[in-house]
């Protein structure tokens, strides 16, 4: 990528402002006098003849403040949708019927279980490959339409070289999707990387409270993501996969803390990695090095795992991530989950609390199930 992971959110300038203040800007209306200062919320169905939209399916005002805002983030266009699966089968659509997709052999569950549905029906042929492997992603290449790939992955955090497989992806006629949740544009930005798609979750980070299902789509500026963009807005608007108003307003408002959220919670993970490693009911820590996921291999089997789970109090036994609370999951307790995944492993979304609370809250839960071993 142009710019690499950090553990912190990136402060990068532009147009001499840094991300920091961009991201209270971003999205609001031109100031005028008397005029109100936040995104405005806009419920209605339908909108007077002759303006630049006629019916809500094809547009809201709601939608265009957070498009705005995390188009800019990201360096692309973007398109809000009612879920972070609607942003992937959004993504999704751009795989012409019969076509090939190479996916990693472990990502989000969801997409596993869409690509697999894709490949029984004949719909769709898939090849799996191991993303950390990048001479193995690219022999996979030839005659694929399509390169999905998660960097890092859920919930094993594989890192692929991005810059690396979206040129040769290129250079084969290759189309590549990079769900970018987990890292948030404040993080990386895969545009910058020559990918041509971003998917985001916008329930996670985004969003940030645990309160809203969004997703989103970003695609390149200009004339390289032009045709994708239009493509997306019309399976939007045609497979009805629209986001609601409120939904969009939370995400937007919650969007406006995601650097000092990002900040707090990638500190503490970086922290929490650290003593992790010398605990004696932990066999393994997966830690990239950035972001505020760590996913931790335990003691015990699946039965260890499901007790350090049932054991905490800070921490949220729930699925999902990216909240202001910490959570964390057995994941191989999901179905689709994929069998790469140790039946041991915890995936942990670091919060905003007290980084010695969630440690003592944690490190209690894991000599108390080793103690039950």
């Amino acid at each position: 990528m142009t710019d690499e992971p950090t553990t912190e959110p990136t402060s990068r300038v532009v147009n001499g402002l840094a991300t920091a203040t961009r991201i209270v800007a971003l999205g609001r209306e031109n100031p005028a006098p008397g005029a109100q200062v936040g995104a405005p919320l806009v419920l209605t169905s339908t909108f007077h003849a002759d303006g630049p939209v006629n019916y809500a399916r094809g547009g809201n005002p709601t939608w265009s403040a957070f498009e705005e805002a995390l188009g800019s983030l990201e360096g692309g266009d973007a398109l809000v949708l009612a879920s972070g699966m609607a942003a992937v089968t959004a993504a999704l659509s751009l795989l012409p019927h019969g076509g090939t997709v190479v996916v990693p052999d472990a990502a989000y569950n969801g997409v596993m279980a869409t690509v697999g549905d894709l490949e029984a029906a004949g719909a769709a042929t898939v090849r799996r490959v191991d993303v950390t492997d990048t001479a193995a992603v690219v022999a996979a290449l030839p005659g694929a339409d399509l390169l999905w790939l998660e960097s890092p992955t859920n919930p094993l955090l594989e890192l692929a070289d991005l810059p690396a497989l979206a040129a040769a992806a290129r250079a084969h006629g290759v189309l590549t999707v990079v769900d970018n949740t987990f890292a948030t544009p404040l993080l990386q930005r895969p545009l910058e990387a020559g990918v041509d798609v971003i998917v985001h979750s916008a329930t996670k980070y985004l969003s940030g409270h645990s309160d809203v299902l969004l997703g989103a789509v970003v695609t390149a500026r200009g004339e390289r993501g032009a045709g994708l963009h239009e493509r997306l807005r019309r399976h939007r608007q045609l497979g009805g996969g629209i986001a609601g108003p409120m939904e969009t307003w939370l995400a937007l408002r919650g969007l406006r803390t995601l650097h000092l959220r990002l900040e707090r919670a990638c500190a503490s993970a970086a922290d929490l990695a650290g003593r992790l490693e010398g605990h004696p009911a932990v066999t393994r820590v997966r830690y990239p090095g950035f972001g505020a996921i760590v996913s931790i291999e335990v003691t015990g089997g699946a039965a260890g795992a499901e007790r350090v789970a049932a054991s905490t109090r800070v921490w949220v036994h729930a699925t999902s991530l990216g909240g202001v609370e910490s959570l964390l999951e057995r994941r191989r307790r999901q179905p689709n989950e994929p069998e790469k995944v140790p039946e041991s492993l915890l995936r942990l979304s670091v919060g905003i609390e007290d980084v010695d609370d969630l440690w003592h809250d944690l490190s209690g839960a894991l000599d108390e199930a080793a103690g039950g071993a």
